[in-house]
């Protein structure tokens, strides 16, 4: 059998499908499982143990070029990929695909496939409605709370005859699986930049993709001084591209001199976050990553939902303001920053009960 995942972007997303696509594997240990996925979202699936092929593409190069020659050869050369795969006795098809996304690009791709099941989430729960008419079957998902419960009633759609879930099918959210591999380089990085440490750290991640999600640096320095005062955790601060002057203000304003920016891969994050007591940042990449990693989580929320986005152990915390204008938010720009206004005491205050609770944890 060959199945093929779509799941495009972006790394938070792509973090949150892992557990679906180890269940697919532990289900199927003789499929072919393939996941087609954006370049820039693609490098933390590399060398996992649950894919055997991974197909890689730039739907922004695609958009720019797509009249150009260059363009157009690329679009065929990636769905060609997808058409050669070897599926049941080397036909060249997908037996069963998946879209994670619910986008009209990723339903065009399922498409284009040619499988023969092109399995969805029910119409409520696509991020473009119209994308539902590249499916074969649509899963009753809306009633799930958490993205990753929604992408395993996917899963187990495709290792039924039913699109229906019933409830007590779902892993509890202890039993997630997130096949991340990191190589001896990555782990030697991390021992490299922990070897003169004498003492446990956190990671600060201030970024957030969408300006509606970033807290104040200034709030962030004060937290890494704090953090070093009263929990004797040293800061790394983590950034992405294009965030490194954000992380430098954030060290630059801490005065107690221990916060760190540190440029890493995301193989290196996983390292590293694997080994830290405490993760603070917003909804994005690298807090996911840092939950698939086992990290102490307190994250800071604004216009996205914790209940659908959120950490899912659930000694991790989320801070917030319980505001008229959170339901359904999602805006990338707002006219008012209200909901990212958290005080740096409400954030102290989480900070303590989670690490409280790690501590109850290791006794």
């Amino acid at each position: 059998m060959h199945v093929l995942i779509v799941k495009l972007s972006s790394i938070g997303d792509v973090v949150h499908t892992l557990p679906a696509a180890a269940l697919l594997r532990r289900a199927l240990p003789d499929a072919r499982i393939a996941w087609l996925v954006e370049r820039r979202a693609g490098a933390i699936l590399k060398d996992s143990p649950v894919i055997d092929e991974l197909i890689e593409f730039d739907s922004r190069a695609w958009r720019k070029d797509f009249f150009s020659g260059s363009g157009i050869g690329e679009v065929r050369a990636r769905l060609g990929e997808l058409r050669e795969a070897p599926g049941v006795n080397g036909k060249g098809r997908a037996d069963i695909a998946l879209d994670f996304q619910g986008l009209i690009k990723s339903g065009l791709l399922a498409f284009a496939s040619r499988a023969k099941r092109r399995i969805g989430f029910e119409t409520n729960d696509l991020r473009e409605k119209p994308s539902r008419v590249f499916l074969t079957e649509q899963v009753e998902t809306s009633e799930l709370k958490h993205v990753i419960e929604k992408n395993l009633a996917l899963a187990r759609a495709a290792l039924s005859d039913s699109s229906k879930p019933t409830s007590q099918t779902y892993l509890s959210n202890s039993d997630y699986e997130f096949p991340i591999s990191t190589s001896t380089d990555d782990e030697r990085y991390v021992d490299a930049i922990i070897e003169n440490m004498r003492a446990g750290f956190a990671i600060i991640n201030p970024g957030g993709g969408w300006p509606t999600k970033l807290w104040p640096s200034e709030r962030y320095a004060g937290l890494a001084d704090w953090l070093w005062r009263d929990c004797a955790l040293a800061s790394f601060v983590t950034y992405g591209p294009g965030e490194e002057a954000l992380a430098r203000s954030v060290a630059d304003g801490a005065r107690s001199g221990t916060a760190r920016p540190i440029a890493s891969t995301l193989k290196q994050y996983v390292a590293l976050a694997r080994r830290a007591s405490l993760f603070v940042g917003g909804d994005t990449g690298p807090l996911h990553l840092a939950a698939a990693s086992g990290t102490p989580i307190v994250g800071l929320y604004g216009p996205t939902s914790a209940e659908r986005n959120g950490p899912f152990d659930l000694r991790d915390i989320t801070v917030g303001r319980d505001l008229w204008c959170r339901a359904d938010c999602h805006r990338r720009s707002c006219w008012h920053w209200e909901c990212m206004d958290i005080p740096l005491s409400d954030v102290q205050r989480a900070i303590v009960k989670r690490l409280s609770s790690a501590q109850e944890k290791r006794h």
